[in-house]
C-alpha cells in the first residue's frame, strides 16, 4: 500500500494567503522527506476555510524543493478553464515535472463558486462541462490530425500549420498524458463511474467506510460501459490521520487542534448544508445532531498511537474490500508545527510500513 497527502489546501480564515502557501510548501517537503508518494492539492474560489485557486502555482514551486514525490492539482475546476488554455498549461506543468506529475480533474460542488463563474451546477450543468472540457483536452494531447469541436460549451479548432510555422505543438512529456485522477463524494458517485469508464484513478474522499465502500461499486459500473477491468490498487482513500506516542496525545492533538477546529467551524456544517452528514454515520440511526468532531474522530477518523492507527487502517481496509493508497488529509498547524511534522513521521515510519506487503483486494493482517 502506497501513502500520500490530500490538501485542499486548508487554512484558517484568518491565516494570510502568503503564510498558508508557505505552510502548504512545508508540509509538501516533509512529505518528499519520509517518502510519501504523492500529493493532491484542491482548487477552491469562494471558501475562505479553502482559500488556494490555482494549483498549480503550488505544484511549480513545490517540484524546485521537492525530490520524488509526485504531484497533482487535485483538481482542476474544470468548468471554470478553457480547455485549450489548461491543455497547453497542464502540459508544459508536465515538462516541468519531468515524470512527476499527475492530472486531477473534478466538477466543483460550491454552489458560491459556481455563482462566480455562472455555471448552473444545481441542473448538472457543470458535470457535462467537465465532460466535455475533458474530451477537448485529450483530444489536444492524442490526435496529432487537425479537428474542430463545436460543444455545447466551447468551440475549439486545432488547426494545421498556417502561414508556414504557426501551428498547435504543445504536449505533455508523459505519453499519451499524465495520469488522471477524479474524486467523489456521494454514494453512486457519477465521478468515479467515469473514472472507472476512462480508466483513471478514483479517489474517495474522507467518509464512513460504509459508504465509501459503495465507491468501488461505482468504479466497476462504469468500467463495464467501456469493458475496462479497474484495479483497486489504483484507488486511493483520503482520512483524517493523527498518530502521537499515545491514543490520548493523538487525541488532544486532533479533536482540540486544528484538526477538530476545521471540523468544528467549517467542514461538518457544509457537509451538513449539502445533506451529506449520512455519510459520516457508522449507523444510518444515529441522530444529524450527534455527529460531532467528538463522534468523528471516534468512528471515521485514524488518530492515535502507531499501533492503534495500524489496527483502525487495517479495519478499513478490510471494510472496503481493500484499495492502494493512503491520502493523509492535511490541515494547518503551522503554529504548533511539531506535532503535526512527528505525526507524519510515525505514520511513514511506524504506520506504513507494516502494509508494505499488503495486495490490494486481498484480507491480510498487518505486521
Amino acid at each position: 500500500m502506497d501513502y500520500g497527502l490530500f490538501t485542499m489546501p486548508s487554512h484558517p480564515p484568518e491565516r494570510s494567503l502568503y503564510d498558508g502557501h508557505q505552510w502548504d510548501l512545508q508540509q509538501l517537503r516533509w512529505a518528499d522527506e519520509l517518502g510519501f508518494s504523492e500529493a493532491w492539492i484542491g482548487e477552491h474560489h469562494t471558501a475562505p476555510w479553502e482559500p488556494h485557486p490555482a494549483p498549480d502555482l503550488l505544484v511549480s514551486q513545490a517540484l524546485l524543493q521537492t525530490q520524488r514525490i509526485k504531484l497533482a492539482p487535485g483538481g482542476f475546476l474544470l468548468p471554470y478553464h478553457h480547455p485549450a488554455e489548461l491543455a497547453n498549461r497542464v502540459a508544459m506543468l508536465d515538462h516541468l515535472a519531468q515524470g512527476r506529475l499527475m492530472f486531477g480533474v473534478a466538477a466543483s460542488g460550491l454552489p458560491s463558486d459556481w455563482a462566480l463563474f455562472n455555471v448552473d451546477g444545481v441542473s448538472g450543468q457543470n458535470r457535462d462541462m467537465t465532460r466535455e472540457a475533458l474530451d477537448i483536452i485529450l483530444r489536444l494531447w492524442t490526435e496529432d490530425e487537425p479537428f474542430r469541436h463545436e460543444g455545447a460549451y466551447w468551440t475549439v479548432e486545432k488547426t494545421g500549420t498556417m502561414y508556414d510555422t504557426l501551428k498547435p505543438h504543445i504536449k505533455p512529456f508523459q505519453q499519451p498524458h499524465p495520469p488522471i485522477g477524479v474524486a467523489g463524494l456521494s454514494k453512486n458517485s457519477e465521478t468515479l463511474k467515469t473514472a472507472g469508464e476512462l480508466g483513471f484513478l478514483p479517489l474517495s474522499l474522507n467518509l464512513n467506510q460504509g459508504y465509501v465502500a459503495s465507491h468501488w461499486d461505482s468504479v466497476e459500473e462504469g468500467a463495464r460501459r467501456s469493458g475496462r477491468t479497474p484495479s483497486r490498487a489504483d484507488w486511493r482513500l483520503v482520512r483524517e490521520v493523527f498518530v502521537a506516542r499515545t491514543d490520548d496525545e493523538a487525541w488532544e492533538h486532533s479533536v482540540n487542534g486544528m484538526m477538530g477546529r476545521m471540523m468544528r467551524e467549517y467542514f461538518l456544517g457544509l457537509l451538513g448544508n449539502f445533506g451529506f452528514t449520512d455519510y459520516l454515520k457508522h449507523d444510518p440511526s444515529v441522530p444529524d445532531e450527534d455527529v460531532t468532531v467528538e463522534y468523528c474522530a471516534e468512528h471515521n477518523w485514524l488518530i492515535g498511537s502507531p499501533e492503534t492507527v495500524a489496527n483502525k487502517l487495517q479495519r478499513v481496509y478490510d471494510d472496503v474490500g481493500g484499495f492502494g493508497s493512503l491520502l493523509l488529509f492535511c490541515f494547518d498547524y503551522s503554529e504548533d508545527p511539531e506535532p503535526w511534522h512527528t505525526s507524519m513521521r510515525l505514520f511513514a515510519e511506524e504506520v506504513m510500513p507494516r502494509f508494505a506487503n499488503v495486495v490490494p483486494g486481498e484480507a491480510v493482517a498487518v505486521g
